[in-house]
């Protein structure tokens, strides 16, 4: 797959960014990964949500090969293959990929920190003054 294709497959689903990964292409909308197209094919993001969708069309989630073993990666699955001749259908899996990616970020997101209720004592005075000069006593008077 190269980009100018990809641009065209997902034309009805809207503007895309495409970049170079790994071994193929990063597919993003409003700054969200949300697909990859690699030699073994295009894989959407997916989630509990929309994992039984690919399930119900026999796809499988991504895998790849390492020296000792076989690594599966359930958060991006394959498209099925007959969504490449079906643009409006490719289009509404992309919206869900992108909603599952979009999940994901929320789930990533750190929580905001709870205000103290009580008074802290400024930083400031909490930390011992540093020492202009960390020289020994004796040594000082030597050097004068």
């Amino acid at each position: 797959m190269d980009r100018d294709f990809l641009m065209d497959l997902f034309a009805d689903f809207g503007p895309v960014t495409i970049r170079r990964m790994f071994s193929g292409f990063g597919i993003s909308a409003d700054g969200t990964n949300f697909a990859l197209a690699l030699r073994a094919g295009l894989y959407f993001r997916a989630d509990d949500q929309t994992i039984p969708q690919f399930e119900a069309e026999g796809s499988q989630p991504f895998q790849y090969q390492t020296r000792t073993k076989t690594v599966t990666v359930n958060s991006y699955w394959q498209l099925p293959a007959r969504l490449f001749d079906d643009s409006e259908e490719l289009a509404e899996w992309a919206r869900a990929a992108l909603a599952a990616a979009q999940r994901a970020a929320l789930r990533k997101r750190p929580k905001a920190r709870k205000a103290s209720t009580s008074k802290a004592t400024p930083k400031a005075a909490r930390k011992p003054a540093k020492a202009a000069n960390r020289m020994p006593a004796k040594r000082k008077a030597k050097r004068a």
